[in-house]
């Protein structure tokens, strides 16, 4: 995994669309890197490299190195541009990262033991599928679980419900208490029709 997320990058002067769309002719993705007070730089990476990498989950929330003409510079992907209907990726931003900063990124969400509430005919809606967090970059979780197991019928599962790994905050619960979104909820079963019709004769016998 550590050498999927490790892509070769060159810097690039060539710049505007008809550079980039000969970039992409070639099957190269353009890209741009930026931040921690640098001037950002333009980058030409191999589309296989990045079609692969960009399949793994992690891609999207774990540190990645570029290697830019031979120099290691760790980031986290901010953006990437897809074709609407292609297999390709047609752009990327990256943006760069110090061990010592903290840094703000969204964490996907893995549901764990949903069947222990649906299999009493409830229904799970997700809310969110990923949580904004804070964290140093050697805190950042691949992804955050959320247990089921012990959830009932009609409840709903919050952000303070989380139990969030060590060192890592959520950006929202820091804005205050108004801003405790929920997660995941689990809907009453929906009664019959014919089973409505029967309780309803029932309670006027």
């Amino acid at each position: 995994m550590t050498d999927l997320f490790t892509l070769e990058a060159e810097v690039r002067t060539d710049l505007g669309k008809g550079a980039s769309r000969r970039l992409r002719h070639a099957n190269k993705v353009p890209a741009i890197l930026y931040g921690e007070g640098k001037e950002p730089i333009s980058l030409t990476l191999e589309h296989k490299n990045v079609y692969r990498a960009q399949q793994e989950e992690a891609f999207y929330s774990q540190v990645l190195t570029l290697n830019v003409d031979g120099k290691p510079v760790e980031c986290l992907l901010k953006d990437m541009q897809r074709h609407p209907y292609k297999q390709v990726v047609m752009h990327l931003d990256f943006i760069r990262i110090d061990a010592k900063h903290a840094v703000h990124t969204n964490a996907p969400i893995h549901f764990i033991n949903e069947e222990n509430i649906t299999k009493l005919g409830a229904t799970i809606a997700h809310h969110i599928l990923e949580i904004a967090i804070t964290c140093l970059p050697k805190d950042l979780p691949e992804f955050i679980e959320v247990d089921l197991v012990d959830m009932e019928v009609g409840q709903t599962i919050h952000l303070s419900d989380i139990k969030l790994p060590k060192g890592v905050t959520s950006d929202e619960l820091a804005k205050g208490e108004s801003h405790d979104q929920a997660v995941v909820t689990a809907k009453t079963p929906k009664v019959k029709a014919d089973d409505a019709e029967a309780d309803e004769i029932a309670s006027e016998e």
